[in-house]
């Protein structure tokens, strides 16, 4: 079996649902009521994004994310949103993780990541965000991340390093991943999956730990900050291990 056949037979054995009756749409359903009664007549939408919006899930490793939009006029200050969620979300039974801008919880043996964003202005789709572990707020743009992500059209080359990261039990951010991708890809024309997926091994083995990414909403806010020097280390070691192995299986499974 060639490289592109067995890559591509993963990535079919990885789908996922995208329907009314999948995860994301579930747990959006089940968490609405809570959100609602928290947020009150401040909530504008509660609606799945990150992997699952950008078309980069994969089944195996979907976390659910779901942003919570509030209103411009929300009095709470960020700090505020993000510690009366949490407390929300805690007498409503769930056992919940601080996740920087996140708030993970477990509903019905799915992961959720609830991201809580005050929207800046009537006339735009910036929000601002708590940033839990910093102590700080960021601004940022869901919708531009999704646009950027879906327009690069390199969802079987990010799902695949997705797959790679979690088996190596990596620690790298998703958006992070998803931009590093892109960045890696951005001057190869191969046609060829498992050479285009070569290639972002390679970025990742040799440019990847000096490499400043940045959010494409907010070019203040350097994504590539969210992990320590270690943390990159690791991945271009564990990059540079999977480059030394002569077969697809000994990479990926």
């Amino acid at each position: 079996m060639t490289g592109d056949l067995y890559l591509k037979a993963i990535l079919t054995r990885e789908a996922v649902d995208t329907s009314l009756l999948s995860p994301a749409f579930l747990a959006r359903a089940t968490l609405t009521p809570v959100i609602n009664a928290w947020g009150g007549r401040y909530v504008q939408s509660v609606t799945p994004s990150g992997s699952f919006a950008k078309g980069t899930a994969n089944k195996s490793g979907t976390d659910v994310d779901l942003f919570i939009s509030l209103r411009p006029s929300t009095p709470d200050s960020l700090k505020q949103i993000y510690l009366t969620l949490f407390n929300a979300l805690t007498d409503a039974g769930y056992v919940v993780r601080k996740q920087d801008v996140s708030l993970g919880i477990r509903v019905a043996q799915i992961d959720v990541d609830l991201v809580p964003g005050k929207q800046q202005t009537a006339l735009t789709t910036d929000y601002s965000l708590y940033r839990s572990r910093a102590d700080t707020w960021t601004k940022t743009n869901v919708q531009t991340h999704i646009d950027v992500v879906r327009a690069a059209g390199m969802q079987p080359e990010t799902r695949i390093i997705k797959l790679w990261r979690d088996q190596n039990r990596l620690d790298f951010p998703s958006v992070y991943l998803e931009l590093v991708v892109i960045r890696a890809l951005q001057l190869n024309f191969s046609v060829s999956l498992a050479e285009r997926v070569l290639v972002v091994l390679r970025f990742l083995a040799n440019s990847f730990v000096a490499a400043r990414v940045t959010d494409p909403a907010n070019a203040n806010n350097a994504i590539s900050d969210d992990l320590t020097f270690a943390d990159k280390l690791a991945i271009e070691r564990a990059a540079q291990v999977a480059l030394a192995q002569e077969t697809w299986g000994s990479i990926v499974q």
